[in-house]
């Protein structure tokens, strides 16, 4: 009788699973949007969310509680950002209806040159030690922001991170697994054991961690200002640090560091403007991908259709060949904006897809390095403000070097440099600032706020980017939705060198895909593969006008959380 029961249940179990059980009818979607009416916040881990509120109802604006979060989360989810990385914004000011865009990304030292990687046979730059640092942007871009758009003091900004830092904080679970999962690279370098390991070990998820070096020098910052990080003690002993162990950057280096005020991008995507940050960053691609699309009956074709798909990782493909062609630092390079996001250049490129067989390799651009380890956040307070603002020291504790007593690692983002090629647009300089992969995007409807939003994680941001507003857009998914709905990620250059990920590249698809559509994608010459964390980690803040509320998402594949008031 037991074995009867057991053959009748489980087709009865498949029937409930495929159930529309959802009030969405989204089988996919993790919870109900947050909503509310004076403030919301969205991080990557909730106790940086609260410290953000609580800042808002104290009266703080969009501004200074996006800079507390960040803040906190150097220290709660330090193997992704920190102030030995760097920062990017994009700022919707409702007082002046404009959107306001922040490039706070630093600069290679100006005592290394290409020839040291040629001289010494190097055909990258590594990923961990002294040569890949560059000059941490992330504590002048606070500073900076601040000034423009902060109303309550730094040290009152501060002191919540620094009261964790020093009384301790249980670790949350993907946090958890994302110190894990490198540390074992890194455990060597100079002042990373101290800081992070305890008893040889990362800590493990609800175990109570404490920084208080981190603690004494934002404590520092809070009373002496942007100066004690670029030309007090902090500088100094960062260049000391990086001399003893055979690094480049100097104090010269970090005391001419200058953030930049910069004009975001957009483009037109079914009448909604899609706006993200030019080159040095990859927001370009986003964009360029979404003007590919256009050109498509996306919502006919539905959602997680073999044809979307396809479209979709194609439309990638074409955009990321101009991405590793031309983005690169604009004070170096004359990059052909207005060209790669023309409409007309993307009708061109478009006509290159075919619809019933993946390409192997596409005109333009050369090899691409896929990685990284980044956090976004959005706030909005209420007054409309709205900030979208990404933090990161690229992969997994960057460079995994921490200078003596401060409690950071220094950030890994010279890795990106091109060191083969000196003509290249990404070719290594002194004092350039090297192609980014984090980016902060928003969106506006009829010339007003509608949405901001990120996706971290590398490079797979764009493909993201262009997903959400596809959800949003095409599919009619609320910002939840939006978020968790299962995801593609396109991996490797398209150019045929041979190998698996050159020629055609991987797509990695995220459970949650038919298999029938699996199998129409490999008929097309897809290759398909399957991976766990590399389909990056969303945040959203919606406003709706005519009610004057908001609302929030923060997906399942991050420890994060939206909370308003």
């Amino acid at each position: 009788m037991k074995k009867l029961f057991t053959i009748i249940l489980i087709p009865f179990l498949g029937i409930i699973s495929s159930a529309q059980d959802r009030l969405t009818g989204e089988t996919f979607t993790t919870r109900s949007e947050v909503i509310a009416q004076n403030g919301m916040a969205a991080t990557s881990q909730p106790l940086a969310t609260q410290v953000a509120l609580d800042i808002l109802k104290r009266g703080g604006s969009a501004m200074d509680a996006a800079i507390a979060a960040n803040a906190m989360l150097g220290l709660v989810e330090p193997a992704s950002c920190g102030i030995g990385g760097d920062i990017f914004a994009i700022v919707w000011d409702a007082k002046e209806q404009k959107l306001y865009g922040f490039n706070g990304s630093g600069r290679s030292p100006k005592s290394l040159t290409i020839d040291h990687f040629i001289d010494n046979n190097m055909k990258y730059v590594p990923f961990y030690g002294p040569l890949p640092v560059s000059v941490p942007g992330c504590v002048d871009g606070w500073f900076t922001l601040h000034e423009k758009f902060g109303k309550i003091p730094m040290a009152q900004l501060l002191q919540p991170a620094i009261d964790y830092g020093r009384n301790g904080f249980p670790v949350s679970e993907v946090i958890a697994y994302e110190m894990e999962s490198n540390y074992e690279s890194l455990k060597d370098q100079p002042g990373f054991a101290t800081t992070y390991l305890r008893n040889g070990m990362t800590p493990k998820k609800g175990e109570v961690f404490k920084n208080p070096d981190l603690a004494d020098t934002y404590e520092l910052i809070s009373k002496k200002g942007r100066d004690a990080f670029y030309k007090g003690s902090i500088a100094r002993t960062i260049a000391d640090f990086m001399k003893k162990h055979g690094g480049f950057l100097s104090y010269d280096d970090l005391a001419t560091h200058t953030s930049n005020w910069i004009e975001p991008v957009s483009t037109n995507y079914r009448g909604y403007e899609v706006w993200e940050l030019p080159p040095n960053g990859q927001g370009t691609a986003a964009l360029q991908m979404l003007n590919i699309l256009e050109g498509y009956d996306i919502a006919k074709m539905g959602f997680g259709s073999t044809d979307y798909l396809h479209v979709l990782t194609e439309a990638k493909k074409l955009a990321y060949e101009d991405r590793a062609k031309f983005y690169a630092d604009p004070d170096f390079n004359d990059i052909p904006l207005k060209e790669l996001l023309s409409k007309e250049y993307a009708a061109q490129r478009r006509e290159l897809i075919a619809m019933d067989v993946a390409a192997d390799n596409y005109p333009a651009g050369d090899l691409e390095i896929e990685t990284g380890n980044t956090t976004y956040l959005t706030v909005a307070d209420k007054d409309g403000n709205m900030v979208s603002l990404i933090q990161s020291i690229y992969s997994e504790f960057a460079s995994g070097m921490v200078p003596d007593g401060l409690g950071f690692v220094l950030q890994n983002r010279g890795q990106m440099f091109n060191v083969q090629d000196k003509n290249h647009a990404n070719a290594l300089e002194p004092g350039k600032r090297p192609f980014h992969t984090i980016i902060p995007a928003f969106i506006t409807k009829d010339g007003k706020p509608h949405v901001s939003f990120g996706l971290m994680g590398g490079a797979v941001q764009p493909q993201g980017h262009a997903q959400i507003v596809v959800n949003l857009v095409d599919f009619g998914m609320n910002l939840q939705e939006a978020g968790d709905a299962p995801r593609m990620r396109h991996r490797g250059s398209s150019q045929p060198t041979g190998s698996e990920m050159t020629n055609g590249g991987t797509l990695n698809l995220e459970s949650g895909f038919d298999y029938r559509t699996i199998r129409e994608l490999r008929k097309r010459g897809h290759r398909i593969s399957f991976a766990v964390g590399i389909y990056g980690g969303y945040q959203a803040i919606g406003v709706d006008l005519d009610q004057k509320v908001y609302s929030g998402a923060s997906e399942s594949r991050k420890d994060g959380q939206a909370a308003g008031y």
